[in-house]
């Protein structure tokens, strides 16, 4: 993130599944880090099965070096209740937008209005969890991605490389992390004005 961010009064960021907060935290943390970051970092997760704050605690313990990030969003962590819940950081220069709720219902509903420079797409596997990763969400995301918006994913199963390339995204297989051999990265490519 760090080279897309840069020179940027603002950067937007859309996941699709929060989980543990991981992601946000280490975005956040990237942020923190690098003295040429754009001026506000908005972060923008959805999560229809939120953990409460006290199994946060536990889990986020298995990753000390988030340990002060991870206790600034314990500490505004909201109730567990559906819809929209918006924390501030570090000034307000950055900013958590969690939706409690389906995230390909919230999505397809334009629930915000925000042009996503990046996309985390997460959740469980396409087999647990289709609806996050069905041609529905990828049309939303695209309705959503500002033009050259790059997007990143663990899976690389083939019918989310063809749902997202029917959506408009150029996708390719990269090395993964950890266990993970390879994930999927991509871009958003807006379409010519028609004529051009």
């Amino acid at each position: 993130m760090p080279e897309r961010w840069r020179g940027r009064e603002r950067f937007v960021i859309i996941e699709t599944g929060f989980g543990l907060g991981l992601n946000f935290l280490a975005t956040w943390q990237s942020w923190r880090d690098d003295p040429q970051r754009c001026s506000q970092l908005h972060f923008i997760s959805f999560e229809k099965h939120p953990f409460g704050t006290a199994d946060l605690a536990v889990l986020h313990a298995h990753w000390p070096e988030l340990s002060d990030l991870a206790e600034k969003l314990r500490k505004q962590w909201p109730m567990l209740t559906p819809g929209t819940h918006r924390l501030n950081f570090d000034d307000e220069q950055v900013v958590l937008t969690l939706f409690f709720g389906d995230a390909a219902e919230l999505l397809s509903q334009q629930v915000f209005a925000a042009r996503a420079d990046a996309l985390f797409l997460d959740g469980f596997s396409p087999a647990k969890n289709p609806e996050l990763w069905s041609p529905r969400l990828f049309k939303s995301l695209r309705q959503l991605a500002a033009p050259g918006a790059t997007l990143a994913t663990w899976t690389v199963a083939g019918a989310v490389r063809e749902g997202l390339t029917a959506a408009g995204f150029e996708v390719a297989k990269a090395s993964g992390y950890g266990s993970k051999r390879q994930m999927l990265r991509g871009e958003y490519r807006e379409p010519p004005a028609p004529g051009a």
